[in-house]
């Protein structure tokens, strides 16, 4: 009975202490969310006045023919770019925006289009090398912590893929696969195809972009485009679509440390949990060996008195 004993401490010493591990890593995640909000927040402005440009340009320009806003029918090849996070911790973050990345492989495989795979995080690298798949391009380093340069770099390697023939290596499409941040305790993996731009007609007095995505601000500006609007666009769309990197960045930055923070909550909880499981098992067996002992007690001295009484 005491080895059982020795064996249950030392699990609730165990548990003790990997729930104050995950303790540690929840109130961390938690600080991290504050600065992951913020961060996003502070680029809210620009994106929105980037997304009006861009929607002016085209709604009062629709005779524009540019490279980002053609819809190339005979597309064979498809750039997919995932958003994964470097650390692990975090729950089903990683494997639900794997699964969804794997639903639009399929879907653009029944389309007759072949999936070109950019990985951004440490997981999804991981993910794809361990089935031996091809990575065209891969980042790493700076999920939970990115930065605007970090966006630059993966939308230039993105628009060049975009601007070089298939037959060298390019492709017709670009979707990128993130996890949107909804609110603390919800967060969910979402697909956005960024190239080509998908133009939407709407009535006046309707802003239109991505342009697609309608912005709030009432009618679109009347902006005077200089040196012309083809220069103008060529310019600005690029700009245009590392802003959309940089914000899905930092959607997916601000998703995981809310995933790490719930997970890290629910295994505290479960450790917890355990260690009273535990505590009450310990006393189960203490008490156990406390009557055994008492046990053995009363009936040594019932066997001393009766070979007294004997005796005599």
């Amino acid at each position: 009975m005491g080895a059982q004993l020795r064996v249950i401490r030392g699990r609730i010493r165990s548990a003790r202490a990997m729930g104050k591990i995950t303790h540690a890593q929840e109130l961390i995640a938690s600080s991290r969310i504050i600065t992951a909000q913020r961060r996003a927040a502070a680029s809210a402005p620009y994106a929105r006045e980037i997304t009006r440009a861009v929607s002016a340009l085209i709604s009062y320009h629709p005779d524009i023919d540019h490279p980002l806003l053609v819809e190339r029918s005979d597309a064979r090849r498809a750039a997919m770019l995932l958003l994964t996070s470097d650390g692990g911790f975090c729950g089903g973050f990683n494997a639900n925006l794997l699964r969804e990345g794997e639903a639009l492989a399929a879907k653009l495989r029944d389309e007759g289009k072949e999936p070109v795979i950019y990985v951004a995080g440490r997981k999804g690298i991981g993910w794809y090398r361990f089935r031996g798949r091809d990575i065209e391009r891969e980042w790493s380093g700076f999920s939970g912590n990115p930065s605007y340069d970090r966006a630059e770099q993966i939308g230039q390697a993105l628009v060049a893929a975009f601007s070089r023939p298939e037959e060298d290596g390019g492709v017709g499409e670009i979707h990128v696969v993130y996890t949107e941040f909804v609110s603390m305790l919800s967060q969910r993996p979402v697909i956005h195809r960024i190239v080509p731009l998908e133009v939407e007609e709407v009535e006046e007095g309707q802003e239109t972009g991505e342009a697609g995505e309608a912005a709030a601000g009432g009618a679109l500006p009347l902006y005077e485009f200089e040196p012309s609007p083809e220069e103008v666009l060529d310019r600005l769309l690029p700009s245009y679509i590392e802003n959309r990197i940089w914000h899905m960045l930092l959607q997916s930055a601000a998703s995981e440390h809310a995933a790490r923070q719930r997970a890290m909550k629910s295994a505290t909880d479960n450790a917890n949990e355990l260690v009273e499981t535990l505590t009450r098992q310990a006393n189960q067996a203490r008490q156990a060996e406390i009557t055994t002992e008492i046990s053995e007690i009363v009936g040594g001295a019932n066997a001393l008195a009766a070979a007294t009484a004997e005796s005599e």
